[in-house]
């Protein structure tokens, strides 16, 4: 089992920035995947970015080069730090871990609003 907790989110106008974190606590040992996926309302989830425990990543066309997932083994966390966010941005995002199966975070909310 793995349970992950997120932080991070909240309120802020376009063009700004805001960091979320995930860290992972259980078997986390074999977790190969880490990253974040966000649903907006009324649409479905959607990966936005992953890490893997070989070092790769990838992203969403919608979020390349805003968006940079980064991951701290040692601490089981994954970040990611999102830029010049736009309100389409807007949306619940969820941290989830691959080992075997996929594992996921009770979400949090990002609001990109004038």
């Amino acid at each position: 089992q793995v349970q992950l907790v997120e932080s991070g989110g909240g309120l802020v106008q376009p063009g700004e920035s805001l960091s979320l974190s995930c860290t992972a606590s259980g078997s986390t040992g074999s977790i190969n995947i880490m990253g974040w996926y966000r649903q907006a309302p009324g649409k479905q989830r959607e990966l936005v970015a992953r890490s893997f425990s070989g070092g790769s990543t990838t992203y969403a066309s919608s979020v390349k080069g805003r968006f940079t997932i980064s991951r701290d083994s040692a601490k089981n966390t994954v970040y990611l730090q999102m830029d010049s966010l736009k309100p389409e941005d807007t949306a619940v995002y969820y941290c989830f871990a691959a080992p075997n199966r996929i594992y996921w975070g009770q979400g949090t909310q990002v609001i990109v609003s004038s």
